[in-house]
């Protein structure tokens, strides 16, 4: 299909949920996009912090083609050998004794949304509440966007879930007062992404951990975004000094194959027993395949060394060109999870570095989000940095 009966196709049949930017993608390798007329684009973007290893990387086709061939699928009333080595991955590489597989951001989240609850029944049945922040972003189900804390996310969808109540973002007082022996949880991002890349006060994490040991609170993260190598490290909780009791975490687990996945500690995992929870393609052979030969390149020696590396390299970049561009305010953000604050709208910031090639985002108004694959080069960095000086300063 030309790029033009896509785009047609796609807005004749599908539901209007998206703003889709006027371009089809058909192929990619590494950190290089081609659209279905052959112009070819440099990827800042990552598809939403999905394709964190580049586009098709060889080790994760490998995995697949090899998995897909052997077996698609095996039913979670038996016992699958990617889905095994998967947990025992994950679990080695992160405080949690335990995992659960769905296959989405929304759907870890919404487990352990349920898991929390679960658990506070088992205290006593009072502690049922879930405080989530202001700004943040957790999912669509109903669970989740009521979770998120954000106005425009829950509109038109009431009544919602009672039993959700929201503080702000990076406020420790307000957290204090927050917290009661209603509370079950505290559901928080390290960074919040779909908020602006916002970044907390270096010890907020750590207060927050403290307030929740000394309320009987269990601690979320929600890394369904900042995880898997983006901030520099496999989990962004791990920069921060302090361990949860639960963490979320999708988008580049697979580097493409949808899975969603939660992790917790043993004492909070038991509340989970047969029935109580489940779903008929988490942990699936192709999926949970895909995620192990991405967690086994991630994980090895020099490749998060790498990500850090790079990713200062990219501030640093970011930084100079802020000293030479009035368009920017500000510049944030850890690893390869960077935000550009602007003084005008970025929207049309995104549109002019896509007609010349690059691809970014803007998750509100004047915000750019850059995400680029972790295997980006020093070089496609300062492609990609010319492309935005020129929009900036033209």
């Amino acid at each position: 299909m030309t790029e033009d009966a896509i785009i047609t196709t796609s807005n004749r049949y599908l539901m209007p949920t998206y703003a889709r930017a006027p371009v089809a993608f058909v192929r990619g390798a590494g950190t290089r996009l081609w659209d279905a007329e052959g112009r070819e684009y440099l990827d800042f973007f990552s598809f939403l912090a999905v394709t964190n290893l580049g586009h098709s990387p060889p080790a994760v086709v490998e995995a697949i083609n090899r998995q897909a061939g052997r077996l698609l699928h095996v039913s979670n009333l038996h016992y699958c050998e990617p889905q095994a080595r998967l947990a025992e991955l994950l679990c080695t590489h992160s405080f949690a004794d335990r995992v659960f597989f769905c296959n989405s951001g929304a759907e870890a989240n919404e487990a352990a949304i349920k898991l929390a609850r679960r658990w506070g029944h088992s205290q006593g049945g009072q502690r049922t509440e879930i405080v989530s922040a202001l700004g943040s972003f957790h999912g669509r189900t109903l669970a989740t966007l009521t979770a998120t804390g954000q106005e425009k996310v829950r509109t038109g969808f009431q009544p919602l879930p009672a039993g959700f109540r929201y503080v702000a973002y990076d406020d420790l007082a307000a957290l204090d007062r927050a917290l009661t022996d209603t509370t079950a949880a505290l559901l928080l991002e390290p960074i919040q992404g779909e908020g602006g890349v916002v970044m907390p006060d270096p010890a907020y994490l750590a207060g927050a951990r403290r307030l929740c040991d000394e309320r009987g609170v269990l601690l979320v993260l929600d890394e369904v975004q900042v995880g898997m190598g983006r901030t520099g490290t496999l989990f962004a909780y791990e920069q921060s000094g302090i361990e949860p009791d639960i963490i979320t975490l999708a988008k580049a687990l697979a580097s493409g194959i949808p899975i969603g996945a939660t992790l917790a500690r043993e004492a909070v995992a038991r509340s989970f027993g047969p029935g109580v929870h489940g779903s008929t393609f988490g942990g699936n052979a192709v999926a949970t395949a895909a995620a192990v030969a991405t967690v086994e390149v991630m994980t090895a020696e020099g490749f998060l060394a790498g990500v850090r590396a790079r990713g200062a390299y990219l501030l640093d970049r970011l930084e100079r060109l802020a000293q030479r561009s009035t368009a920017i305010t500000s510049v944030r953000g850890r690893g390869l999870m960077l935000g550009v604050t602007l003084r005008d709208p970025g929207a049309p910031v995104v549109e002019a570095c896509l007609a010349r090639g690059l691809v970014i985002n803007c998750p509100v108004d004047r915000v750019l989000r850059l995400l680029p694959p972790l295997i980006i080069t020093e070089a496609e960095i300062d492609r990609g940095l010319a492309i935005l000086e020129e929009v900036l300063c033209r």
